[in-house]
């Protein structure tokens, strides 16, 4: 009896051991997947980044060429943001408390090549 008590102690012990191994090598391959996941996480914001550095730099180089100011420039973003979000002329103008000939007058690049294509397309159902 004695004998069979011992061997079913060692087999559980040996039983604990495999387990605690088996559960240290999943834990191994899910650190990893982890580690995968991450690292191409951190390539994919690394990328962000330098388009962002980019855009950035882009966006200065065609604002001197232009020769607006920083405040002009975002102005001039806020204004089309806005106008992007279908927002009124009226209503833009209250929100950046401007005239609405003003803002008429700035946004007028964007305004009228949207309203030149809706009339091209007109013209082409006559």
């Amino acid at each position: 009896m004695e004998w069979a008590l011992t061997g079913l102690f060692i087999a559980a012990a040996l039983l604990l051991m495999f387990s605690m191994y088996k559960n240290k090598q999943a834990s191994k391959n899910k650190q990893r997947e982890i580690d995968t996941v991450y690292m191409s996480m951190m390539e994919e914001i690394n990328k962000l980044q330098n388009q962002i550095r980019d855009l950035a730099l882009e966006n200065e180089v065609l604002s001197q060429k232009v020769g607006l100011s920083e405040e002009e420039r975002q102005l001039q973003r806020e204004l089309l943001d806005l106008y992007k979000r279908n927002y009124t002329i009226e209503g833009i103008a209250t929100k950046l408390q401007l005239e609405s000939a003003q803002v008429e007058d700035l946004l007028a690049p964007y305004i009228s090549s949207k309203n030149e294509g809706r009339r091209v397309a007109h013209a082409n159902e006559s």
